[in-house]
């Protein structure tokens, strides 16, 4: 009898100590919105080590309970577009931690790190806050190869270029970006970016472009994109898709419609947006792409018939593109020559300068500001019905477009900080556009999908556990034009490969982010 009772008791301490060793966490009671956009359940998740091992009603211990209770539970947000330039100074990614995100794709644009594989391997060595991978940059290989110049690639240069994306995707890259926007890149022509996109596209690669012009070229340049994937055969995202400039207001109807045509004829095209009704870049993006051609913008400036052509194009771009055809809609983010200016408009500028608010003067300034260095800017030019209709369109993804930032620094634009709460909370809880499923899947396993991402983008047994808890009715964006260094509140956790990285609103100090690399897109790895 005795031995009995020692054996019923070695078998009790026995599944005890199974149960606390089964899972490291466990999430109670959380409402799970599992990234495919199907309708939400209530249960309980457990993670071993990185991985979700179990989902369902778990009767068990862990060395760590969340209670979820009254949470949603989703995958954690991927973010199609961010510049995480600053990632070696800024590793813990806070600005986009806080918003719940967890994976973060950079290079977009055309500037993608180069050397490449190099650029991996240095981030490797760091205490990552979040998971990131990266786009081989069009206009970086380009510049690297042919420097400044408006000109066809020789066959020579053009072999380099296509030998350098080929070493980029070997190394890890999950596409090629363009930003044909901007210099050098606005300088190629469609056969050039087809032949380095076909190299992208044989190792499984995607596209994303910044398109050549999203003003008044904005219906040929989604044309473009679309006859790239059709030669190059490789799936498309037009990244940060809008309609700049009040001559361009709604027509995002003939956009998406083009989307929906070339999809039709089974093209792979898809979006992603930030959800303002304001853009951000440098005050270079007024200027006429020929006018800097080389580096010699100084030089023609100095040129009274340059100059006068120079401001012309200036005008014209404040007119009818990014200028919004009102001063007041250019605002000054990142000013490092005269911090005076940062959240400023350019109609302020003029005033400080006691100058009359004409658009010679204002294109005058324009200049002046790009002979001093440049600066970031925010572009009150976009329509929120185009915002809107560009969002519930079931093939758009979400991008932040933001750069990492901190407190204090700058004047950045508030999709740095808001982005994804700012979808869920006022797009979602309070003007109802999407519903609460269809928004999470469009930032969990619609992008994870589209990237080529394993295991990753959906709550699945087997999957990283990279989590996002928060309080649907409660979770918001503080981040605005005028005040931008504000966090969001309404996130209650995000597990990170799973680890506890915030905790009730909180950051733990653990971090546990990866540099993935499309090459290794294995579980475990």
């Amino acid at each position: 009898m005795k031995t009995l009772y020692y054996f019923f008791a070695f078998l009790l301490l026995f599944s005890c100590q199974s149960k606390t060793e089964e899972f490291d966490i466990i999430i109670k009671h959380g409402t799970i919105y599992d990234g495919s956009g199907g309708a939400p359940f209530v249960g309980d998740i457990g993670i071993k080590g990185d991985q979700i091992i179990a989902i369902g009603e778990i009767d068990q211990n862990a060395d760590k309970i969340i209670d979820a209770t009254g949470l949603a539970v989703s995958p954690g947000f991927i973010d199609m577009h961010t510049h995480l330039e600053p990632i070696m100074e800024l590793p813990l990614a806070e600005s986009l931690l806080k918003q719940g995100a967890t994976f973060a794709l950079g290079g977009p644009d055309g500037g993608g790190p180069w050397p490449f594989g190099t650029y991996l391997d240095s981030l490797e060595k760091m205490d990552l806050g979040l998971n990131v991978g990266f786009l081989v940059g069009h206009n970086t290989i380009r510049k690297e190869v042919m420097g400044m110049e408006d000109r066809k690639p020789s066959d020579e240069e053009l072999q380099l270029m296509e030998s350098y994306v080929e070493t980029g995707m070997n190394e890890g890259a999950f596409g090629i970006s363009t930003g044909l926007k901007y210099l050098p890149g606005t300088f190629s022509e469609l056969d050039e970016v087809i032949a380095l996109s076909k190299v992208a596209a044989k190792q499984g690669g995607i596209y994303t472009s910044h398109l050549r012009e999203e003003g008044l070229g904005l219906i040929d340049a989604v044309k473009e994109a679309i006859v790239i994937s059709r030669e190059a055969s490789i799936p498309v995202v037009l990244t940060h898709h809008k309609a700049i400039g009040v001559k361009m207001w709604g027509k995002s109807s003939i956009t998406l419609a083009m989307v929906d045509s070339a999809r039709n004829l089974g093209l792979d095209i898809m979006m992603d947006q930030y959800p303002y009704a304001a853009s951000h870049t440098g005050i270079s993006v007024l200027i006429p792409s020929w006018a800097m051609e080389g580096g010699k913008f100084e030089e023609r400036v100095s040129n009274p018939v340059l100059k006068d052509s120079i401001k012309a194009g200036i005008i014209f771009n404040i007119l009818n593109d990014r200028g919004g055809n009102d001063l007041r809609r250019i605002q000054f983010s990142r000013v490092s020559w005269n911090k005076d200016l940062e959240g400023e408009t350019l109609l302020d500028w003029l005033e400080m300068e006691k100058m009359e608010p004409t658009m010679p003067n204002a294109a005058e300034l324009v200049i002046q500001a790009q002979l001093n260095g440049g600066t970031g800017t925010i572009y009150h030019a976009m329509d929120e019905n185009d915002v809107e209709n560009i969002m519930k369109h079931p093939m758009t993804m979400v991008g932040s477009d933001g750069r990492l930032s901190s407190p204090g620094e700058g004047h950045p634009h508030p999709r740095a900080y808001g982005t994804f709460p700012r979808i869920l909370g006022y797009y979602v809880r309070e003007k109802q556009i999407l519903l609460l499923p269809e928004a999470i899947h469009k930032m969990t396993g619609l992008s994870a999908k589209r990237i080529g991402l394993k295991d990753r983008g959906l709550i699945k047994e087997g999957f990283f556990a990279d989590i996002t808890i928060f309080n649907p009715e409660t979770i918001i964006d503080k981040s605005t034009f005028t005040d931008p260094h504000q966090y969001p509140v309404g996130i209650e956790y995000v597990l990170v490969n799973g680890t506890v990285e915030i905790d009730k609103g909180e950051l733990t100090g653990k971090t546990n982010g990866r540099v993935i690399r499309k090459t290794t897109q294995k579980k475990g790895l």
